[in-house]
């Protein structure tokens, strides 16, 4: 089965639209790439209570419970989420102690091609390597950004270049 994340987010909306406290729960295990296999939630392959995921959530154990039971029944979810992984956290928090660079674009319109290859090419250009790339994905995230993770210190002269990257609005050097 192939689906796009726009479909995606129909069949789970759909699944869910009597339920928001569950479809809160689809959205905690999708935001942190957290599957459901077999009943119940791993982050790879480290289990995850459902206490755990209810808190975050803001809801009880048993509607975590009943959220978990529905994707294990339906045969599109299902695969969906068993396929689910965690792609790791980010450097963010820890670059500078690290002596790392973070550059964070927030665009415009998040669907607008060409912002990482446009920034990513920016910095190869002045020698810079990048280190992660993570970009928030605009149907998860209200204001999705891409933060590049450098393997030292990004020069500030470069803000007015990566402003001029079509779609760009907004850019934050750490």
């Amino acid at each position: 089965m192939h689906i796009n994340i726009h479909e995606m987010w129909g069949i789970v909306s759909k699944r869910f639209q009597a339920h928001p406290e569950r479809l809160a729960v689809v959205k905690i295990l999708v935001e942190n790439g957290l599957s459901v296999r077999e009943g119940r939630i791993y982050c790879n392959e480290i289990e995850i209570p459902d206490s755990k995921i209810a808190k975050v959530a803001g809801v009880d154990r048993r509607t975590v419970a009943a959220t978990i039971a529905s994707i294990g029944s339906d045969p599109e979810l299902r695969p969906l989420f068993e396929g689910l992984r965690s792609a790791g956290h980010s450097l963010k928090n820890i670059a500078r102690q690290l002596g790392l660079g973070v550059l964070e674009i927030t665009p415009f319109d998040a669907r607008t091609p060409g912002i990482l290859a446009g920034a990513a090419s920016l910095l190869a250009n002045k020698g810079v390597s990048v280190r992660q790339a993570i970009v928030d994905d605009p149907e998860l995230a209200p204001e999705p950004k891409l933060t590049l993770i450098t393997e030292g210190p990004i020069p500030a002269e470069l803000i007015p270049e990566f402003l001029r990257i079509r779609g760009v609005a907004k850019v934050s050097i750490y």
